[in-house]
């Protein structure tokens, strides 16, 4: 029972983690197109990129991921939060480790990896409502 409770758990988090190289592919993919096609200014573009990803990623994420049937502007919302949250996050651990004197593209690496983890957190316990770890297993509960 532990298990297959745990196992169902990995799997949801790979199936995050692959919406979320979705969600890259279409920020990057977008933020070309109206940065080099449309001359939006890089911010701008950036931003529009970064809202698509998030939409895309919210459906996908809705659909597979979590099987939640029904998207909801309510759980769109707590979904776009979160998402917002993951990438301050990233951003903050960026800029400090980087004034610390770390590689740039190191300190991305864990950003990105402290990013990935409050927006798995946040989306399953408070966009979808589930529940990462049983009371019964070795691993810590939320």
């Amino acid at each position: 029972m532990i298990a297959s409770a745990r196992r169902a758990g990995v799997v949801r988090m790979l199936k995050f983690a692959c919406v979320g190289c979705v969600g890259v592919g279409i920020n990057t993919g977008a933020l070309y197109v109206f940065s080099r096609w449309l001359n939006l200014p890089l911010v701008a573009a950036s931003a529009v990129a970064v809202e698509l990803a998030v939409i895309s990623n919210y459906f996908l994420n809705a659909l597979w991921t979590f099987a939640a049937g029904v998207a909801s502007f309510r759980r769109f919302a707590k979904f776009n939060l979160a998402s917002l949250l993951g990438l301050g996050l990233n951003v903050m651990i960026v800029w400090l480790l980087t004034r610390l004197g770390m590689y740039f593209l190191t300190a991305n690496l864990l950003g990105i990896a402290a990013g990935f983890a409050s927006n798995y957190t946040l989306s399953s316990i408070w966009v979808w409502g589930q529940v990462l770890c049983r009371e019964n297993s070795s691993m810590p509960s939320w």
